[in-house]
């Protein structure tokens, strides 16, 4: 199963937590919440785990739309973005796509849904 946009990167995963914000606000979005997952899970399980960070990504006139269109969007919203270091110690970036999301089915979320789908691919194309 292919769960979101996924792009393996070049760069470290230092890096990627730098460049991935500013690769997001380039197409309208901002991060509201970062949760550092090796960390949470440090602190509550006494549980190792790989560099892996999950950002609430939006971008606020899609947002306003798709809410105004259907009142429950809500509950996809923000758009996730995660950032992880593999085995190999390789980066990853993987975004959530709003086509899988909050536009399964067609209906009246679906424009926005390309919209934003659109957005967060060139958002991955900027990312090396």
């Amino acid at each position: 199963m292919k769960i979101g946009m996924k792009k393996t990167l070049s760069m470290s995963f230092d890096d990627a937590l730098t460049k991935v914000p500013e690769a997001l606000k380039s197409e309208g979005f901002g991060v509201l919440t970062e949760i550092d997952v090796q960390k949470t899970l440090a602190q509550k399980l006494q549980v190792s785990f790989r560099k892996y960070r999950i950002l609430g990504a939006c971008n606020p006139t899609l947002a306003h739309r798709a809410l105004s269109t259907e009142i429950d969007a809500g509950v996809m919203l923000p758009c996730n973005v995660i950032i992880y270091e593999e085995d190999n110690g390789q980066t990853v970036v993987n975004v959530v796509d709003p086509l899988q999301t909050l536009a399964r089915e067609s209906g009246p979320l679906e424009a926005i849904a390309k919209e934003a789908r659109e957005k967060l691919q060139r958002v991955l194309e900027l990312l090396d």
